[in-house]
């Protein structure tokens, strides 16, 4: 049992990442700049409170996902919890969705949402997709490249959390930090 406990909390969060988390392939889209990160969008801590949306105002959340990630039913269940109606859409090959929604290419991961007109990509918090649908900017939508330990859908039983970093991406796809966590 307790081998069993330490593959969940070491292996397994790294097996899952290679298993699940796909970058869009090589297209025409520019690889994205983060050099700019404080210069257009301020970041937001994770303390800061978030813009408040009513459940009934929250647009419906379509989920791409593949039908075998278990992480990704737990990010949708995120969702749902703050309010949000999700559709659930599962495939095998995210990578069409991803490059349609104009995920920057190598800022994938194991899912890929479409919510309010914006792109939600990977294990966004959910205040961070209340405050992007508050705000409205002129923006693609949010990437969590990867899949940080303690995010929406990859809690721990010990509540450990790696620092992250949620990017907005802009128009041209590139980004710049949108919302810190546990910094």
């Amino acid at each position: 049992m307790k081998n069993r406990i330490l593959f969940a909390l070491t292996l397994a969060p790294a097996i899952a990442l290679s298993a699940c988390a796909r970058a869009p392939e090589p297209s025409e889209q520019p690889r994205a700049d983060v050099s700019q990160a404080s210069k257009t969008v301020p970041a937001m801590r994770a303390e800061a409170p978030a813009a408040v949306i009513a459940a009934a105002e929250l647009p419906l959340a379509v989920v791409h996902k593949s039908p075998t990630c278990g992480c990704c039913g737990l990010w949708v269940e995120h969702l749902q919890k703050a309010g949000f109606r999700v559709e659930v859409r599962n495939a095998d090959d995210l990578n069409p969705v991803k490059e349609r929604a104009g995920v920057p290419y190598g800022k994938g991961s194991c899912h890929t949402a479409e919510i309010g007109g914006y792109f939600v990509e990977g294990h966004v918090p959910v205040e961070d997709i209340k405050r992007l649908l508050a705000e409205k900017p002129d923006a693609k939508g949010l990437v969590l490249p990867g899949m940080p330990l303690g995010s929406p859908g990859m809690e721990v039983p010990s509540g450990e959390v790696q620092p992250y970093t949620v990017e907005l991406v802009q128009r041209d796809g590139t980004t710049v930090a949108y919302a810190e966590h546990d910094r």
